[in-house]
């Protein structure tokens, strides 16, 4: 069998690892996973009556439109039906843009750090990643429009950026935005923007018509807590949209998923709750690394990132044996994690964690 020659060497995506598999391996019985940026909270008391009426339907399949859905949700943010595209995911809205927008050859740009299905969606298709070096974890939007050539497709935003959540402030972005050729399609993830409290912070939906040439993504598996369920969606002009669609799987979103969704979205009072509560966790957390003198990015989404000063690898696995699972792995910043905000009970867990390691390493030096 021949695959295509650019999959060839393409690392598989790694996830946070399983919370089963932490304790099947390592004999533990309290472990508590801060890998994944999902929310601690869970999701809307409102979402297992939906996904618990749904059951009757279980043998039917989903609505491809996501009718319902698209209704709520364009109500919700104030645009247009044809405006929505929903998928398996925001991941899998990636990987349709990449299939309806890149040939080979074609050129993409992007941060140098930021989330990696981008450029492994890019290397699928056979373009050209071109990944530009943050600036004190942001992204660099001058030095990113400098980049672009007249092979470029698509640039890629992380807005707050996965793993560094630092945001681009309004200013930055609509001038940005303003210098982009408008055949170059500008892609603004915004998985996390209902976590932003920071008043610079401007949302990509209210630039869309101005924009042709933008598309939003968003998703239901951050604060609404929807994960397991995989529901994101893409917001853009509808032209976008239905070159988008035609690429898209017929039934790529379940019944259980679209249900869920619609009722998660309708508990607004309990997205504040969340946030509120994050933002109270980023707080703690950033008064305990001041404690232990250990720099870090200003947090915008429910994770913060953090140089604990040794191997980002070495820190994984002490903390693990401890029963906290965390992130590592980012090659420009190989001294730092990444850790979801938790609860209050998760996050004093961790710093416990973090505490013991880096007293038992100050101890062998």
């Amino acid at each position: 069998m021949l695959p295509k020659p650019q999959i060839v060497g393409l690392p598989v995506y790694q996830p946070g690892k399983p919370i089963e598999e932490v304790k099947r391996e390592l004999g533990l019985e309290d472990v508590i996973k801060l890998a994944s940026n999902e929310n601690p909270f869970g999701c809307s008391p409102r979402v297992r009556a939906a996904i618990e009426q749904e059951f009757m339907n279980i043998s039917l399949y989903p609505d491809g439109s996501a009718a319902e859905l698209t209704e709520a949700v364009a109500g919700h943010l104030g645009v247009k039906g044809e405006q929505i595209i929903f998928g398996c995911g925001s991941d899998e809205i990636i990987a349709l843009i990449a299939r309806a927008f890149f040939l080979p050859g074609d050129e993409t740009v992007m941060a140098d750090q930021t989330f990696s299905v981008y450029k492994s969606n890019a290397d699928i298709e056979g373009a050209v990643s071109i990944e530009v070096p943050l600036k004190d974890g942001t992204h660099d939007l001058d030095a990113m429009f400098a980049r672009i050539g007249t092979k470029t497709k698509i640039v890629w935003v992380c807005n707050p950026n996965n793993p560094t959540g630092t945001i681009v402030p309004r200013e930055q972005l609509v001038s940005f935005l303003d210098r982009v050729p408008g055949h170059v399609l500008v892609v603004l993830d915004e998985a996390y923007a209902e976590y932003v409290t920071d008043v610079s912070y401007s949302e990509g939906i209210g630039l869309l018509d101005k924009y042709p040439n933008l598309i939003v993504l968003r998703t239901f598996s951050k604060i609404y807590g929807l994960a397991s369920l995989r529901i994101g969606y893409g917001v853009g002009q509808p032209a976008v949209i239905k070159l988008i669609n035609q690429v898209r799987e017929p039934f790529n979103t379940s019944r259980i998923g679209q249900a869920a969704a619609k009722a998660a979205l309708a508990d607004q009072e309990y997205v504040q709750g969340c946030r509120e509560k994050n933002r109270s966790g980023i707080q703690y957390l950033y008064e305990q690394f001041d404690r232990l003198g250990l720099s870090y990015f200003p947090a915008h989404g429910n994770f913060i990132m953090v140089d604990v000063k040794r191997p980002a690898a070495d820190m994984f696995q002490s903390l693990l044996k401890l029963g906290v699972i965390i992130r590592a792995g980012f090659s420009k910043y190989p001294n730092s994690i990444r850790v979801t905000v938790g609860s209050a009970e998760q996050n004093a867990k961790f710093v416990g964690a973090l505490e013991q390691v880096l007293s038992k390493s100050a101890a062998e030096v």
